[in-house]
């Protein structure tokens, strides 16, 4: 029997594992935590068969850090469990290589917090096996009722699955979404501290795999997503399971009409803001890949007429140097995201010009030959006119250096998830924007989800350097998400991700987004307003050309 690693056959041995075989490298490599196995994630203990093709995973991979993360959850959740069982511990947010966590009827003390650090390092140290327990559907059910549990029920909706799949690990139970480290020794970093009425997890990132960094304040992400959350909590839709059962008992439109009045007020309040300030003359809005900022800016530029304000919209990709002039990366080809990619001279000696109520010549990119061409088109900002500008350099004052800080209104835009499939699974903001670009792709651009999922580190890579490290330093933060987002979604998206074979390398992504999406009951997208965020993705807006 052989396999194909590293380019290369390798002589095994009927029954050997990929830990068996790759002992030596995982050992020098405190890093590695799983593998790739034909296109699919697998834990380390997965028994190779006769041409199977076999790739390591650390933690420095997409993949690698989510089963990193995974697995340091299932520790702490462990530790509680063991110190604290009479606990409800849940999961709330992601806030820079850290998750936000909550004891839903106690708050949690210093005292608390150090004894549970001390009982994960117990853990860790001990190097305790996890084990992956597939439970069939009946025998499940009768399990839930005997332990007077929820954990795991969420697999249970997915009519097509036969059986529950459970981790254990030293007389501990839970469910975790995805593959887990085989043993608590493969975690080997990790912080723990209170954070105002909760507690911060903290990991390391992908591109400081070997420490722990400093903790920078999101404050006004934060705020944003507590906010949401309060207010889902006060209509008692606090996870997956709340959303299925109404759906299921035919409540979805008015669930879907909340959602949007919520949308609505919070573009609404952010206009009257913008209208308070006589000084804000421009409007500069930027947010990651499918936020949804088209439709947010033609909304937010309704309200802004309701308070006399006219809008007017300035295109940065029209101001693109010239192609020969474009910067490249770190591969030579061109950075066309790279600040130095857009005409900063001429962009800020035009809108200069207009903020002073001089008419501009308006240049327009011609993206086929690579070079600005003016024909004839002008703009003038008279006094009841505002400009708007999206794009992924706003928030960067170094995009617009010459304009006064006092006359910019900088607004971030993101689908900031708040909804969790259970108490220890929740539901990753980049998911719901990698669901809503596919099936956008899918209706505008005619991509097949393999070219989206092809070109999703790209975008995001371009994200973490543009888009996030400035996201607080916006005057306001708008959520773009809707909580019955992915129920709407669904039946657009899973038969994309089904087309993607065992042969594509996106197989095991698309594979992990498929079952996620089927968690979620299917929503007829009827009552969904044709103004709503979410039919940018649709295909059905009421702002479409």
């Amino acid at each position: 029997m052989k396999i194909i690693y590293k380019n290369t056959e390798v002589e095994i041995e009927e029954g050997d594992r990929v830990i068996d075989i790759c002992k030596q490298e995982i050992e020098e490599n405190n890093n590695i935590i799983a593998c790739m196995v034909n296109n699919e994630v697998k834990n380390l203990n997965y028994v190779l068969k006769d041409e199977d093709k076999l790739q390591l995973l650390d933690i420095t991979s997409r993949d690698g850090a989510r089963i990193y993360t995974r697995g340091l959850l299932f520790i702490m959740s462990m530790a509680f469990k063991q110190l604290y069982p009479n606990i409800l511990l849940t999961v709330n947010y992601q806030l820079k290589s850290s998750m936000i966590c909550e004891l839903k009827n106690i708050k949690p003390t210093e005292e608390m917090i150090e004894n549970v650090r001390e009982k994960m390092k117990q853990i860790i140290e001990q190097d305790l096996k996890i084990e992956k327990r597939e439970i069939p559907r009946q025998k499940a059910i009768e399990f839930l009722k005997k332990e007077n549990t929820s954990i795991g029920k969420a697999q249970l909706e997915d009519k097509e699955k036969d059986e529950m799949s459970l981790y254990f690990c030293n007389g501990y139970y839970n469910y975790f979404f995805g593959v887990m480290p085989i043993s608590t020794g493969f975690i080997k970093l990790f912080d723990i501290m209170k954070y105002n009425d909760g507690f911060l997890i903290r990991y390391p990132s992908k591109s400081n795999p070997n420490e722990i960094m400093p903790y920078e304040e999101t404050k006004k992400l934060l705020r944003t997503l507590d906010e949401y959350d309060d207010i889902y909590n006060a209509l008692g839709v606090c996870n997956l399971d709340h959303i299925n059962k109404i759906v299921r008992e035919g409540k979805a439109k008015e669930l879907i009409l909340i959602s949007e009045a919520l949308h609505e007020k919070k573009i609404s309040q952010i206009a009257d803001e913008i209208a308070k300030n006589k000084e804000k003359r421009i409007i500069l809005i930027a947010g990651p890949s499918s936020s949804g900022k088209t439709t947010f800016a033609k909304r937010l530029g309704i309200q802004l007429r309701l308070n006399g304000l006219k809008p007017k919209t300035i295109s940065v990709d029209n101001y693109f140097v010239e192609r020969e002039e474009t910067p490249l990366d770190e591969n030579g080809k061109p950075n066309f995201e790279a600040l130095e990619a857009v005409d900063l001279k001429l962009l800020n000696d035009d809108l200069t010009k207009l903020l002073k109520g001089e008419e501009i010549q308006m240049p327009t990119f011609n993206f086929k030959t690579g070079h600005k061409e003016y024909l004839g088109n002008t703009m003038k900002l008279e006094k009841d006119e505002i400009l708007v500008m999206e794009g992924i350099h706003c928030l960067n004052d170094n995009l617009t250096p010459k304009i006064p800080s006092a006359q910019k209104f900088k607004i971030y835009i993101s689908a900031l998830t708040v909804l969790n499939i259970d108490y220890y699974n929740r539901i990753s903001t980049t998911d719901t924007r990698i669901i809503r670009r596919t099936v956008r792709d899918n209706q505008f651009r005619g991509y097949n989800a393999k070219r989206t999922l092809n070109a999703w580190a790209s975008v995001t890579a371009g994200e973490q350097k543009n888009i996030f490290p400035y996201q607080e330093d916006a005057d306001v933060m708008f959520n773009t998400s809707l909580i019955y987002e992915i129920n709407a979604l669904r039946n657009y998206a899973l038969p994309l991700f089904e087309q993607i074979t065992p042969e594509d390398e996106e197989y095991s992504e698309a594979k992990r987004l498929c079952k996620f999406l089927k968690y979620f009951e299917p929503i007829d997208t009827e009552y969904i307003p044709k103004n709503s965020l979410l039919q940018e993705f649709l295909g059905n807006s009421i702002f479409e050309e």
